[in-house]
């Protein structure tokens, strides 16, 4: 009988020990939507011999929501900058062990040490881009150089603004010479006021749609994130690209390790072969954003890393901002971007 249960347990012990293993062999990845080359996925697995599961999130605030209601079980998630800086202050971000990511060392200096991570301790950069100005120079006759293109009554019913408050509200923000992380509610009140008065004026509030319209030649000018831009610009070589003079938003998507992640190293693992050279080369291509990987951007063709719309000169564009976490104020921003669609 004895030895009919030690067998019995020797097996239970064997299986249980066989099914933990199988679990490790998982990384559960949440990203944005066609944020990356799925080939990669299938080339990481057949690499490691482990599984990923992919799923994505349209904004950051659904992705923090549910992070936040838990039982969502990520190892990975791709926030934005001032999304990293709220999941650092409410200690929901594992420490990144940068000895599991020996390609780290293939980041651009200058893209690090950033004020949502400056430490660089619990985030890695993924992608990164400026917020901008695309405009049709067959429908804009003069230079474009300012925000204030945006409120010309000339461009009525031809304007396309992105449905974001806290890049319409910088903007904005911006025009009035204020940061475009101004906590000040009579700043915040102005920029409110020149949105209204900019709302006539306005074709549409979106994101996505607004590269196939401008490349379709529905709009003359839209703002527009800096990877949609070069994809634009390629396709209509009537499109222009700006950073305007009175500065913008500096962006990042970073990848980061929620603290209750049952799988971290495998979360690295995943992080460091998308910092290879070649693998993030291929994924810069494949997405048109600008990647942070100095040798991976060596590699790209010289159309794309010498493009000024994907790799500006940031020393020409000292007044670059990145975004911030409102904290709690971010509910005046949402009740001034309520105010504006309102109206």
């Amino acid at each position: 009988m004895k030895k009919i249960l030690i067998l019995v347990l020797s097996c239970v012990l064997l299986l249980v020990g066989c099914g933990g293993g199988e679990e490790k062999k998982v990384v559960n990845v949440y990203n944005w939507g066609e944020y990356i080359d799925k080939d990669l996925l299938a080339e990481f697995e057949e690499q490691t011999g482990i599984t990923v599961k992919y799923d994505t999130f349209v904004t950051n605030e659904d992705m923090y929501v549910k992070l936040k209601k838990g039982g969502s079980s990520f190892d990975l998630l791709v926030p934005s900058d001032y999304m990293i800086e709220k999941l650092i202050k409410e200690d929901l971000l594992a420490e990144v062990d940068f000895s599991k990511i020996p390609n780290f060392e293939n980041l651009d200096p200058e893209l690090l040490h950033k004020s949502y991570d400056p430490e660089d301790k619990y985030s890695v950069p993924y992608f990164w881009g400026t917020l901008g100005i695309v405009y049709n120079k067959t429908m804009v006759s003069e230079p474009v150089d300012s925000w204030d293109i945006l409120w010309d009554e000339k461009y009525a019913n031809q304007i396309l603004m992105l449905d974001s408050s806290r890049d319409s509200i910088g903007i904005a923000l911006i025009k009035s010479g204020y940061s475009i992380n101004s906590m000040d509610e009579g700043e915040l009140a102005e920029a409110k006021e020149l949105l209204i008065q900019q709302k006539p004026l306005t074709l549409a509030y979106q994101v996505d749609q607004s590269k196939d319209m401008m490349v379709g030649e529905e709009a003359a000018i839209a703002v527009m994130y800096s990877g949609d831009a070069y994809d634009a610009v390629r396709q209509n070589p009537n499109l222009e690209y700006v950073i305007p003079k009175e500065g913008s938003n500096l962006w990042f998507d970073a990848c980061v390790i929620p603290k209750d992640a049952e799988n971290k190293e495998n979360a690295e693992l995943f992080i460091n072969f998308l910092l290879d050279p070649e693998i993030a080369m291929r994924n810069a291509d494949y997405v048109g954003y600008s990647t942070p990987n100095a040798k991976a951007k060596d590699l790209l063709s010289e159309e794309m890393k010498g493009s000024l719309i994907a790799y500006p000169d940031l020393s020409k564009h000292a007044n670059m901002e990145v975004f911030n976490d409102p904290g709690e104020m971010i509910t005046v921003y949402d009740q001034i971007w309520t105010d504006v669609l309102a109206n």
